[in-house]
């Protein structure tokens, strides 16, 4: 019986950090008669190759082809193709600990209130860090919340416990409802990647829905995952236009939620404020300012009053 289902979304993979992906999951102790793995392969130029990649270890292992490009399209086709009772969405750079789903398995029949959680998301650098990242680890997905279990309620506020993408474990019933949710909505549909854009609030959307439909979520430290992060994420260019996407999809989504604690501001006044960011957070005095300020004028964009 199909417990569980693995869904990888892969837009242009780089080959060598997805095959370590998919060798921490051929290593998984959970036995593979109990999940399945659908790598969805979201409008990669080449197209993914199954044979190329060696799926054949995984005897209800595919690649299933999402043309509508964006991670929220890959992830809704994995979620509808899903067969497992729990989803765990996996990153083409993430390496899971081999107890990761059978661990997942046995925490989700322990906590049948909760809907969705994760764990630690822990990096592993292609070149060494540069000492200015110290602070902006969330900028790169990483999440080391402590080694004690963290629950959480819905509250209107949203849960620092709260589980990142990579890793994430959600009932798929729970993902289905997410899925018929969004599927009607054009502004949360366009909150995460796509492409080379960097908005970043599929994640946090998921959380959202989850728990406004009565579930909990959980932080489970025995939960661990590698994020192989390259040497090009922790350029000064990049994480200053991922911060600015970050902090823009952000207010974008609390405010679609209804949960923004920030009203919304004329569009003309956004200059004037992003010109005053720029001093408070002496924008000029180097990498982690310069990247902090980025995500304050993406705060601002966000907040601009709906026509």
């Amino acid at each position: 019986m199909i417990r569980l289902t693995v869904i990888i979304p892969a837009h242009n993979s780089h080959r060598g950090r997805l095959v370590r992906t998919l060798t921490a999951l051929h290593a998984q102790d959970l036995s593979i008669a109990e999940w399945e793995l659908i790598l969805v392969d979201n409008a990669s130029e080449p197209a993914l190759d199954a044979d190329l990649l060696d799926l054949a270890w995984h005897p209800a292992g595919r690649v299933v082809r999402e043309s509508e490009l964006g991670l929220t399209p890959a992830r809704i086709r994995g979620f509808r193709e899903a067969q497992g009772e729990l989803c765990v969405l996996v990153d083409d750079d993430n390496v899971l600990r081999p107890d990761y789903l059978s661990c997942s398995v046995r925490l989700a029949a322990q906590h049948p209130d909760v809907g969705v959680f994760g764990g630690k998301s822990l990096p592993e650098f292609e070149a060494p860090p540069p000492k200015w990242l110290d602070g902006l680890d969330a900028l790169l997905a990483l999440r080391d919340a402590g080694d004690r279990d963290l629950l959480a309620n819905w509250d209107r506020a949203y849960p620092l416990s709260a589980p990142i993408g990579a890793g994430m474990v959600i009932r798929r019933t729970a993902a289905l409802a997410w899925v018929n949710e969004i599927e009607k909505d054009a502004r949360r549909r366009a909150l995460d990647r796509a492409g080379n854009q960097l908005v970043s609030g599929g994640d946090n959307d998921i959380v959202i829905t989850v728990m406004k439909h009565g579930a909990k979520l959980g932080y489970f430290p025995e939960l661990v995952l590698t994020h192989l992060i390259p040497a090009t994420r922790c350029e000064v260019a990049y994480l200053t236009r991922l911060n600015r996407a970050i902090a823009k999809s952000w207010m974008q989504l609390l405010t679609i939620h209804g949960i923004n604690p920030w009203p919304p501001i004329p569009a003309w006044s956004v200059p004037l404020r992003q010109a005053k960011a720029w001093v408070t957070h002496r924008a000029w005095s180097g990498p982690a300012a310069h990247i902090r300020w980025a995500g304050a004028c993406g705060h601002f964009e966000g907040r601009v009053r709906a026509k």
